[in-house]
């Protein structure tokens, strides 16, 4: 069959996206799928799509560039569609006369079998303007049916009564259409969205720490995980919340966790692709919506182990989630009711461990390759209904010869044996390098890395880690890359941090092919830090700490820090009159007697400012630094102050020690690891990790 899924915009990120990519890519097994975005507006998808499954835009909003041009500007992109409401068509969505132009020319001429609309506005352009009974149209909705602006809703409701077919992501939601449009000819069912399992390593149920994650918006009330989140730290303060996404709400919900305490206990992650990675990280997930048309988040995080504490809402929680099974479900906008349920799985291993085994076999249910074929269920149910057959599909021929079927061989012609002239292309046609990695850090702290054999092709390759900003003249550090140890197996490498002495900065990986001098960049799939939780670092000096990560761009680079000695500012506590900081030294010891230094140096005509350190036992530490003091040191100047934070070994000593947050996983503490202003102090982490103090000219 030919299937063609319409999009608004598959090259962001979101749930309708990537559960179309998800389900497109499987189907692509035995079907030719395309997927149709109504505009297009960067280079290349954010979200990973199956190569089999054809993309194509129907307008291009990136800006001009050469040898390419735009529809930016174009007349048509100022006047109103003259079918989507208003309430639709505008701010993101941003339906137009030229989408409507665009549209209706492609469900006009496409030779698609099924044509699949995904969100409100397609729906009713396919209804009005797709080709009846020339191919099956099927409507989607991905959110809920009362959810929608009335305008909205009633273009809907006339449209979905001219499809063969609407889905919704859940039961409860297809029955909410049933009883809203009885009469209508139209098939109402549920399809849930595909969630494919991940090649990440699953959870191991140890590391205290609880994830969230999704778009920092009123209704997924985060606001009621951070209350709870007060009840849970004063019970487990060891225990830690992750909350991963952005959104309006997040200066809400910041200053929320200040206005608690939690600053420490609570860190706003940001976003993250892929998010797989983190939780697997977590212990527990947290979903804590007051509505959820399906729940991918609670999918994603129980494919990677993780058992889900979520509100009971409507209408996705309770349809996969077996409540005391596979997870914990709780009342909505009960803070007290999460909390509990939080509490129960942090202080029952036992439970939690069990619940996590299931959460990976309830999740399998929602695999592509199900759902894929409950689509094909379906398609062949409405076909039937209409007497027609399924159209036959014609396999799909690949071509891996330098000619065409039918063309005439030219090695025959000049008499020259087939296979020595494909040897002879083949000696001067290299196969380019495209190298794709995981990289995992292993318990022992190593990191391993596995590129796909697709990607990569010759003998002799090997793997570089190339400081950034080194210069021209700065040999690279090579790596052994080893082939695959059995067929379609992978390439693989290791990083051993006790054998390579790495120099601080930030480091790109590349696979270079000695014998042609090829070198390529490596791509990252998963960068899997879940092994640096709880990790400590080698011992002796220098100290050093890496972590692996995922570039902008989508390639994997690995952070170094290497310092003769380092103090882990483990707590920051900001109270009421003073800044405590907790910690553990490493690369050096104090010395027996020895009367430790904080040293505050300032950026600026300001005074230093010391405090002493109290040494604790197994080489931990702390200091206090009242804010009185702090505020002394300004002199009484006027406008901002900034000072940093260092550990000299003794009052006399001249040998500054690093005083930072670096061990653990997170690879930017100057964006997460964020902390009040308190009588006009603020503590913050700079971009390597060091600790600072500040006093803004402006106290909010």
């Amino acid at each position: 069959m030919r299937i063609s899924f319409l999009l608004h915009n598959a090259y962001g990120i979101g749930g309708t996206i990537r559960s179309t990519f998800n389900v497109a890519g499987a189907l692509a097994a035995r079907h030719r799928v395309e997927i149709v975005s109504v505009i297009r507006t960067v280079d290349t998808p954010s979200l990973p799509l199956h190569p089999a499954v054809r993309l194509r835009p129907l307008t291009d909003q990136r800006p001009a560039a050469e040898g390419r041009s735009t529809d930016l500007g174009h007349p048509l992109l100022e006047r109103p569609s003259a079918h989507v409401p208003e309430a639709e068509a505008r701010g993101t969505a941003n339906f137009n006369a030229l989408t409507d132009e665009r549209i209706a020319a492609h469900l006009r001429d496409t030779d698609a079998d099924v044509v699949i609309a995904t969100r409100p506005g397609l729906v009713i352009c396919l209804a009005e303007l797709g080709r009846e009974g020339r191919y099956l149209r099927i409507g989607q909705e991905h959110r809920l049916y009362g959810t929608h602006r009335a305008e909205i809703r009633a273009a809907c409701d006339t449209a979905i009564a001219r499809l063969d077919a609407h889905t919704a992501v859940s039961e409860a939601d297809a029955a909410t259409h049933r009883a809203r449009l009885p009469g209508i000819p139209t098939r109402l069912t549920a399809l849930p969205n595909a969630v494919p399992a991940t090649g990440v390593e699953p959870s191991d149920g140890r590391a205290r720490l609880v994830v969230a994650a999704g778009r920092l918006i009123p209704v997924k009330r985060y606001d009621l995980l951070v209350d709870a989140w007060a009840t849970v730290a004063a019970e487990h303060p060891d225990w830690r919340l992750r909350i991963y996404g952005r959104g309006p709400q997040q200066p809400v919900l910041r200053r929320r966790i200040d206005a608690l305490g939690l600053a420490g206990r609570i860190t706003l992650m940001g976003a993250h692709s892929p998010i797989e990675t983190e939780w697997a990280k977590g212990s527990i997930a947290a979903v804590t919506s007051r509505e959820e048309s399906f729940g991918m988040t609670i999918v994603e995080a129980m494919h990677c182990g993780v058992p889900v504490v979520a509100t009971d809402c409507p209408h996705g929680p309770g349809e996969i989630i077996t409540d005391g099974r596979d997870g914990l479900l709780v009342p909505p906008g009960d803070a007290g009711g999460i909390a509990r349920g939080l509490l129960t799985l942090i202080e029952d291993g036992a439970l939690r461990r069990t619940m996590a085994a299931a959460a990976r076999e309830s999740a399998r249910a929602y695999a592509p390759e199900r759902v894929a074929a409950a689509y094909e269920e379906l398609f062949a149910e409405l076909r039937s209904a209409r007497g027609a057959p399924a159209p036959a599909v014609a396999p799909t021929r690949h071509v891996t010869g330098a000619f065409l079927p039918g063309a005439t061989d030219p090695g025959r012609a000049a008499g020259i044996p087939l296979a020595s002239l494909k040897g002879a292309v083949k000696a001067l046609i290299r196969k380019p390098l495209r190298p794709v990695a995981d990289c995992r850090v292993t318990p022992d702290g190593r990191f391993q890395l596995r590129i796909g054999p697709d990607g990569v092709h010759g003998a002799g390759l090997v793997l570089t880690l190339t400081r950034r900003g080194a210069g021209d003249g700065a040999e690279p550090v090579r790596v052994p890359l080893h082939p695959p140890a059995a067929p379609a197996g992978p390439w693989t490498a290791i990083l051993d941090r006790a054998a390579l002495d790495l120099p601080e900065g930030r480091w790109d990986l590349h696979v270079v092919r000695p014998s042609d001098g090829v070198r390529r960049r490596v791509l990252s799939r998963y960068a899997e830090g879940r092994g640096l939780l709880g990790l400590d670092p080698l011992p002796g000096s220098p100290f050093s700490w890496w972590i692996p990560y995922r570039t902008v761009d989508g390639h994997l680079s690995l952070r170094a820090w290497h310092r003769p000695a380092h103090a882990e500012a483990r707590e920051i506590h900001t109270g009421d009159d003073a800044l405590t900081v907790e910690g553990t030294l490493h690369g050096v010891l104090f010395g027996p007697g020895s009367a430790p230094r904080a040293v505050a140096a300032p950026r600026g005509r300001c005074r230093a400012l010391s405090a002493d350190v109290t040494v604790l036992d197994r080489g931990r530490f702390r200091f206090t630094l009242p804010y009185a003091r702090v505020h002394a040191a300004r002199d009484g100047r006027d406008g901002s102050a900034t000072w940093e934070l260092t550990l000299r070994k003794s009052p006399d000593s001249t040998v500054p020690i690093p005083l930072g947050r670096i061990i653990g996983d997170i690879l930017d503490r100057d964006r997460t690891d964020l902390y009040p202003v308190t009588h006009g102090v603020r503590p913050y982490l700079t971009r390597t990790g060091d600790l600072a103090i500040a006093c803004p000219t402006t106290v909010n």
